[in-house]
């Protein structure tokens, strides 16, 4: 077993940290989003778990809804499914890939 306390993890922003890759199942990612940044609207190959560590975003949905929530908040969007994060306070976020890499991306070629 592998663990971490999210809520002590030393993540600098625009550094995001990989804490676990498992080729064909996951991938679990710390990233620290400053205040009034944000993830521009994207879509990733694989399922996309965001959980809000601390601080607080707003995700907004296939450009028009707009979700908001601080600690605690459990986003999950489906495989290309358009979204952007934007923090309106200092956020860390864990995000989870599954599966990883997701089918249609460009690191699942052998």
């Amino acid at each position: 077993m592998e663990h971490w306390d999210l809520s002590t993890l030393d993540v600098e922003p625009h550094k995001p940290q990989v804490l676990h890759s498992t080729r064909g199942e996951a991938r679990s990612i710390t990233l620290h989003l400053p205040a009034g940044e944000q993830l521009q609207d994207h879509q990733v190959h694989e399922r996309a778990h965001v959980v809000v560590i601390s601080g607080e975003v707003e995700i907004e949905i296939d450009g028009a809804e707009i979700v908001t929530g601080g600690a605690g908040l459990l986003a999950v969007f489906d495989p290309n499914e358009r979204h952007e994060v934007r923090a309106s306070k200092d956020s860390r976020l864990l995000l989870v890939l599954a599966p990883w890499p997701g089918p249609g991306h460009p690191g699942a070629r052998d």
